[in-house]
């Protein structure tokens, strides 16, 4: 990797560890025109595979800024293979960006033949780690880089399940030498869901491991018997809850790239920047106690 970003047509590849903004398409011309204050944007790699004014926006916006690509088809783990078609595709985009940082889900979406839009559980087992790992590997090979995959919000469990699933994470990084892509707001979901202790999770992940932090906001649905269903729609604010738990990961993990997310009922570009600005306070309050704690 550090070849090509010495031979890179871009002043700037890597990501820092600073907070961004997962960039949408009614938000291009602005950020084209503006040139806003943002440390990086985020993009789905679907979302730039074809034409119209989209891939031009992007190659436009890569001329200023870092940007990572998030990818959501590469289903990593679908019994049936990988898609290889969809991995050439997904090559051509991180060739022409260059990004900082390639990431994809922990999830699978594909079956029969048939892309399912929708980011499915996984029954956790050593089957279908192995599968992920094969899949996360010949991705690797293939883009000749290192791939992040990002733990899912979940809203059931599969009964034959037999590993935690921050361990078949920890694992998946371990066996493939792939980043992890915390999703702090998926944790926290998947933990009030299923009754697990977040922090547990957090304690899981190992920090060496960590390339990049998400975050986004999460409704909450009241469902009989006064049980509560979050789901991680990336629809509103990040909630103080998840605030609280970033602060946590960041005393886990040291300052990382961190993403807000938005994608359902995106607001105004500024609305982004604010989130941005109050994950940028939490990095920069873990980066003064980590020079406090190094001084003593």
């Amino acid at each position: 990797m550090s070849a090509a970003l010495a031979t890179s047509r871009y002043a700037r590849s890597l990501i820092p560890a600073r907070a961004g903004i997962g960039l949408r398409f009614r938000h291009h011309q602005e950020v084209v025109e503006q040139r806003p204050p943002a440390a990086w944007f985020e993009v789905h790699t679907e979302n730039y595979m074809g034409g119209g004014s989209a891939p031009g926006y992007l190659d436009a916006i890569r001329r200023d800024y870092p940007v990572s690509l998030h990818g959501v088809g590469l289903s990593l783990g679908s019994a049936e293979g990988l898609d290889t078609a969809h991995l050439e595709r997904v090559r051509a985009v991180v060739e022409r960006i260059e990004p900082g940082l390639v990431s994809e889900h922990l999830s699978w979406s594909i079956s029969g033949g048939t892309y399912l839009a929708d980011l499915l559980p996984l029954p956790l087992t050593e089957e279908a780690l192995a599968v992920v790992c094969t899949h996360v590997d010949q991705v690797q090979a293939h883009l000749q880089r290192r791939i992040s995959v990002e733990n899912p919000s979940t809203y059931l469990r599969f009964r034959h399940s037999t590993i935690p699933e921050w361990e078949f994470l920890a694992e998946v990084a371990r066996r493939t030498g792939c980043g992890i892509l915390c999703d702090v707001n998926n944790i926290y979901v998947s933990a009030s869901n299923h009754g697990w202790n977040a922090l547990t999770y957090l304690d899981a992940v190992p920090p060496s491991a960590v390339t990049e932090v998400h975050l986004a906001g999460h409704s909450v649905r009241q469902l009989d018997q006064g049980q509560v269903l979050r789901i991680d729609d990336h629809g509103s604010r990040v909630a103080p809850p998840v605030w609280d738990l970033f602060e946590q990961a960041l005393k886990r993990f040291g300052p990382v790239p961190t993403l807000i997310e938005w994608d359902t009922d995106v607001p105004a570009l500024e609305v982004l920047t604010e989130e941005a600005a109050i994950a940028q306070a939490y990095i920069e309050g873990q980066q003064n106690d980590d020079v406090r704690t190094n001084a003593a």
